[in-house]
Parts: C-alpha cells; structure tokens; sequence
C-alpha cells in the first residue's frame, strides 16, 4: 500500500499459532497496544473456549475489542469495524502502534480497508421472517434462494451457513442491491490503513493440528464444560450467534444429552482442525505477508525479530 494511511500492525494466522504472545511481545517493544480482532473474544463470560488473553499474559499491555459484549447479543462485522476503528484512532492519536491480533479474516479484511456498512440494511421483522424460512425450509432451500439474486455470494456459502446466507438475503430484500455489488464497490476504495501483516503457521500441517488438539484438551480440563453450562443457565439461547462458536455448540450438545462429553471432545478437535484449515486458505490468497514459520514450537524472539525488521523495511520507524 501506499499513501498517507496511517500504518497499523497485524498478527494474524491459525488458531494456536502464538498470535497472542507474539503480539504483546512486540507492543512491549514497539510501544503499541492490542486491538483484538477475534469474532467470539468480544463476547464476556467466554474465556475459556475463545483462549481469550489472561491479564497475566497481557503483561500490561492494553487490550481493545475483548469482552464488548454480552453472549446473547448478536455481534456484527460492522459494529465491529465501527468500535475497532475508534480505538485505533485513539492509540494513533497518543503516539502508539495499534497492533490488530487475530484469526478472524473478515472481521481484519473489513477494518483495514475501512469497509462502511449500510446502516439501513437492517430488518428485524425481515430477519425473523428469514429465520423461520430457514428452519422450515433448510438450508439447501435458503442458498437456492440467495443464488436466484446474488449467485456469486451463494457460490461462496455452505448451506449451513446459515448466518451469511440470511444476511446476504436481507441486504437484498432491503436494499435491492446484492452484498457482493456493495463489496465490489467497497474494493475499490483506498484501504484506510497501511497494514504490516505477519502471518504465522507451522512448517508441519500435523504439528499445527497437534498443538490444537493439546489446546482443545486443555479447555476441557480447565471447565468448558462448566463455562457453557453457566452461560446456558444465565439465559443464553443455544441459538445466539456466540453459541454457535466451536467448543461452545459442541459442549451445549453434550449438555443437552444429544452426544457424550467424549464425543463433543473429538467434535472440538476436528472443527477446530478445519478452521483452522480455513484460515490458511483465507491468507494464501493473499498478497504482501510476512510468513513466519514454526518448526516445532514458536520461537518468540526470532519472530519479535523478523516482525521487526519487516515493519521497519515497510516505513515504521
């Protein structure tokens, strides 16, 4: 990129790729603080399935976008991309590096380019409508309909993508103009901010999936179970869109007596292991990263090296 964007700082990658530690490693260093840019860390009361920051691994760095809102909201990519942009200009403001963290491509993707969102493509009756329409008719039906009106955004869904497929459906029915003609339109807007991205992974695609699968362990040793348990006894619908992340719908099932604990524990590793999957092809079609690749284990130092040699190179002084 180039212009006058103000530069930002991305940590991005698969889940359990050290994102968090390199990213407080290098605010220690830079003088720059976190913006978190994981779609289910800006739910409070789920910390343990989201691996969400403990304060004793901030290292008193200052943590943005965490615990913003309540489980049975139902967060979006614009109300995040409105809240994220403000505390990057505040941390701009006093001098500071913003250093985005995390996986959720979507949710980086929009806030770098500074994508606006259409306030009025929004129908809470239409919504309901659609809800309904989907658990009566499937989600096969649901794509079908999307593909009458907006087939390239259908090409792109499974059809239990519920989330997108509705939203995509009720920007068209309000606004008459199809999600995929707003992003085109989107795309060819300067990005807003000059973003350094460095992007982590393991050389090996069996130690990535191992550490996930020690990860998933952990969770469940540390009280999954018991988080989601009180989550669902607090009120939560199984049906809020924070309950649909993984680690929480798998032990909401086993909870309801629909699966074993067991059984939600292999769930968790597998879906982990295909987002994960996910997430590295979202970032390999994309241009002008900083790989860092582990061997067998992060190397923290080495990376708090090469991360800074490539902010450096690319303007950051």
């Amino acid at each position: 990129m180039t212009g006058t964007a103000p530069k930002v700082a991305v940590i991005t990658g698969p889940t359990a790729t050290g994102k968090t530690a390199l990213g407080v490693l290098l605010a220690e260093y830079l003088g720059g603080e976190i913006v978190s840019a994981d779609s289910m860390q800006v739910y409070r009361r789920m910390d343990i399935g989201t691996a969400k920051v403990t304060p004793e691994e901030m290292r008193g760095i200052p943590h943005h976008m965490i615990d913003v809102a309540d489980p049975s909201e139902n967060y979006s990519v614009a109300r995040y991309v409105k809240e994220a942009d403000i505390c990057i200009n505040d941390i701009l403001n006093r001098g500071k590096l913003p250093i985005i963290v995390g996986g959720t491509g979507l949710y980086i993707d929009s806030l770098v380019a500074g994508r606006s969102f259409d306030e009025n493509a929004s129908d809470e009756s239409l919504r309901k409508l659609l809800d309904e329409k989907y658990k009566a008719a499937g989600g096969e039906a649901m794509l079908r309909e999307l593909a009458q009106v907006d087939p390239e955004r259908a090409q792109k869904l499974h059809p239990s993508d519920k989330k997108r497929i509705l939203r995509a459906l009720e920007v068209y029915y309000t606004t008459v103009r199809t999600i995929s003609e707003h992003d085109e339109e989107t795309r060819k807007i300067p990005p807003k901010y000059d973003a350094m991205v460095i992007a982590l992974t393991f050389e090996n695609r069996a130690d990535l999936y191992g550490r996930i699968d020690r990860r998933a362990d952990l969770m469940l040793k540390s009280g999954l179970f018991d988080e989601v348990r009180s989550l669902l006894d607090s009120g939560v619908s199984p049906d809020c869109t924070s309950m649909q992340a993984i680690g929480y719908k798998e032990a909401a099932m086993a909870i309801r007596g629909e699966i074993s604990e067991d059984e939600a524990a292999e769930l968790i590793k597998r879906e982990s292991r295909r987002y994960a999957k996910r997430q590295l092809t979202w970032l390999r079609r994309k241009e002008n990263i900083k790989w860092i690749i582990w061997k067998f284990e992060p190397d923290l130092e080495y990376a708090r090296h090469i991360s800074t040699q490539f902010f450096i190179s690319n303007g950051l002084k």
